[in-house]
C-alpha cells in the first residue's frame, strides 16, 4: 500500500457523496496503518469554503431549525438527523485538521485520521438508524456552525485545537447524556445504544484535541489554561453553554481548574 499524502486527504475532503467519503476514509485509515503518511510539506493547502457535501440537507440559520418532542417518531428522527449532520461535519473537520496544518509530528496526522475514521463509523450508524425511522440524511434542514468555525480557525493549529475539539465537540459530551435520558424515557433503546457508543469515543476525540492544544501551547511558550480562556473570551464572549459534563471533560483532558472557571460562567 502507498503512504497517505496530502493530496489524498484533499480528495477525501472534496468528496460530496457521504457513502463514498466514508469509504475513502476507511481506505486512508487502512493505508496509514500499513504504510504511514507521506508528509510533503511543500504541498500547499487548498481553501475549502465548503467541504464536499451533498446538495441536501439545506443549510439554514440555527434559529430556523424546529424543535420537536422526542415522544413522536418524527421528533426522534429529527434528533437522529441532527446528530448525523454533526457527525458528517466531524468527518470533514478531522480530515481538515490533518490536511490544513503542516510541519507537525507524524502522530498529529495519524491521530486526526483515526478520529475521522471513528466519525465515519458514527455517521453510518446514524444513517442506518435514520432509515429505520423512515428518513435519509438530507431530508431535513441543518446548520453550518461547525464548518464556519473551521474556517475561522484555519489560520492556526493552536486555535483550531482550542475551539473545535475543546468547545464545539466538547459540547457533545455535555448534552449527550441528556439526550440519552430523554430517548430512554421515550423507549428508543436503539438510538440510545448508538449514542452511548458515540459518547465513549467522543471523549477520546476531545482528549486528542486537548493533548495537541497543550503541545501547540508548549511550542509557542504559552500557558494552556490562560490561553484557552483568552480564546474563549475572544470567540465566545468568555462563556459556554451549560450544563457541563465534568467527568467526561476530565477524561478528555480538561483540568479541574478549567472546569471550575467554565462552570462559574456557563450559560444555563
Amino acid at each position: 500500500m502507498k503512504p497517505v499524502s496530502f493530496d489524498d486527504l484533499e480528495n477525501c475532503i472534496a468528496e460530496c457523496d457521504p457513502a463514498l467519503k466514508c469509504a475513502a476514509v476507511d481506505e486512508l485509515k487502512a493505508r496509514t496503518d500499513s504504510a504511514g503518511f507521506k508528509l510533503d510539506h511543500s504541498h500547499e493547502a487548498r481553501e475549502f469554503p465548503q467541504p464536499g457535501r451533498p446538495l441536501k440537507p439545506e443549510l439554514v440559520a440555527p434559529a430556523q431549525l424546529k424543535r420537536r418532542r422526542l415522544g413522536s417518531r418524527a421528533g426522534r428522527g429529527a434528533l437522529v438527523h441532527a446528530v448525523a449532520h454533526i457527525e458528517f461535519n466531524a468527518i470533514n473537520l478531522a480530515l481538515d485538521a490533518a490536511y490544513r496544518f503542516r510541519g507537525l509530528p507524524a502522530a498529529f496526522y495519524s491521530d486526526w485520521l483515526n478520529v475521522a475514521w471513528d466519525e465515519a463509523r458514527h455517521f453510518r450508524w446514524l444513517s442506518d438508524r435514520l432509515e429505520q425511522l423512515g428518513l435519509s440524511y438530507g431530508d431535513l434542514p441543518a446548520h453550518n456552525g461547525l464548518w464556519e468555525m473551521a474556517l475561522r480557525t484555519a489560520h492556526s493549529g493552536l486555535v483550531r485545537m482550542a475551539l473545535v475539539p475543546r468547545v464545539l465537540e466538547a459540547r457533545g459530551l455535555d448534552v449527550t447524556p441528556g439526550m440519552i435520558g430523554r430517548l430512554s424515557a421515550a423507549g428508543d433503546q436503539q438510538t440510545v445504544a448508538i449514542l452511548r457508543n458515540i459518547l465513549v469515543e467522543e471523549v477520546r476525540h476531545v482528549e486528542v484535541g486537548s493533548r495537541w492544544f497543550e503541545w501547540f501551547c508548549g511550542q509557542q511558550g504559552m500557558a494552556p489554561e490562560a490561553t484557552f480562556m483568552q480564546l474563549l473570551d475572544e470567540y465566545y464572549g468568555g462563556r459556554i453553554k451549560g450544563p457541563i459534563n465534568r467527568q467526561a471533560r476530565l477524561q478528555a483532558g480538561f483540568k479541574e481548574s478549567e472546569l471550575c472557571a467554565l462552570t462559574e460562567t456557563a450559560q444555563t
